[in-house]
């Protein structure tokens, strides 16, 4: 039973069951809805879910509607248990307090999953890890592959923000990690997450577009090639560039044939020295009104065979 004010018409109920648990709708990185098809509309926000023994079972927080605001049966709330801790933080500390482990995390596609060796719903890919961070400080690396936290399976990107969030700020908590096909553990004291994002800040000031590690664009996730990275790609010593670590089902990069493990070696006629060159091109392009960046790419594995291609990037 869903309970609010829809429309300001007064205190409202409406009934419906419980679809899913668990849903990800792209708000945030600790999505954890329930979903219910109990009648949610615009008032009903901060009201409660209740079961039919009056427990509570979540807030009433989001619709999916294509009737500007009305409801179409799917709604979402936050698990009470969620909320609980939300609100005894409030009440003790006057705001909130997640922990923080210092590193950005990305999913384990189907290439990388193949390219690494591993079975899927591994982990969590970590992509970077912020200088100064409790991760940095326990030894977690770029290119590892973090299967457990603190006791916690992972087998899923989306479940160690969660995790970590939920875990007390100066709590130690054993991290294990898959290390170019080997386990590890990591021991990292949390830090507090509010702390860590001014971390953050500072860290990606200094990774300007021109010096950026990572760059995601034209359908595909670049990255600027590192020692682990050649090693995993197989990629020959001779070649420079960016190694292309995903492709999107649909794209540009998709379209051209571009694979995981292709080294992105010139874009817009220039060298490709770190990763931020590809969107330096991109910017260029555009200023200059074209359409498409033209791009020198040499084949996953493979020293000699290169190959030109243009990319669009306006439709």
């Amino acid at each position: 039973m869903a309970i609010g004010n829809p429309f300001g018409l007064g205190g409202s109920v409406s009934l419906g069951i419980v679809s899913a648990r668990n849903r990800d709708i792209n708000a945030g990185p600790y999505d954890d809805f329930i979903q219910t098809d109990a009648a949610i509309n615009k008032g009903n926000s901060g009201g409660p879910l209740f079961n039919l023994n009056g427990d509570v079972m979540g807030i009433n927080t989001a619709i999916f509607s294509t009737t500007g605001g009305g409801s179409n049966g799917v709604g979402f709330a936050v698990p009470a248990n969620t909320a609980r801790g939300v609100v005894d933080q409030l009440i003790k500390y006057g705001e909130t307090r997640r922990g923080w482990l210092g590193v950005r995390v990305q999913p384990m596609s189907d290439e990388i999953v193949e390219s690494m060796g591993l079975p899927k719903n591994s982990g969590a890919l970590v992509a970077d890890v912020t200088d100064g961070s409790p991760g940095k400080t326990a030894g977690i690396e770029p290119g590892d592959v973090i299967t457990e936290f603190n006791g916690k399976p992972i087998k899923e990107m989306k479940e160690l923000p969660k995790a970590v969030a939920s875990t007390d700020i100066g709590a130690t908590v054993v991290v294990k990690v898959i290390r170019k096909g080997k386990e590890m553990l990591f021991n990292v004291t949390l830090g507090r997450l509010e702390d860590g994002e001014k971390l953050v800040a500072a860290d990606d000031k200094k990774k300007t577009d021109g010096a950026a590690t990572t760059v995601t664009a034209l359908g595909m996730t670049a990255a600027t090639i590192t020692d682990e990275l050649r090693e995993r790609y197989k990629v020959d010593e001779k070649i420079k560039g960016a190694v292309i670590t995903e492709i999107a089902k649909e794209g540009a990069a998709l379209d051209k044939g571009l694979e995981v493990g292709d080294v992105i070696m010139e874009a817009g006629g220039k060298p490709v020295e770190v990763a931020g060159d590809i969107s330096k091109a991109i910017e260029d392009a555009e200023k200059g009104g074209k359409s498409s960046v033209l791009l020198l790419a040499a084949k996953a594995g493979k020293a000699a065979e290169t190959r030109c291609i243009a990319l669009k990037i306006k439709k």
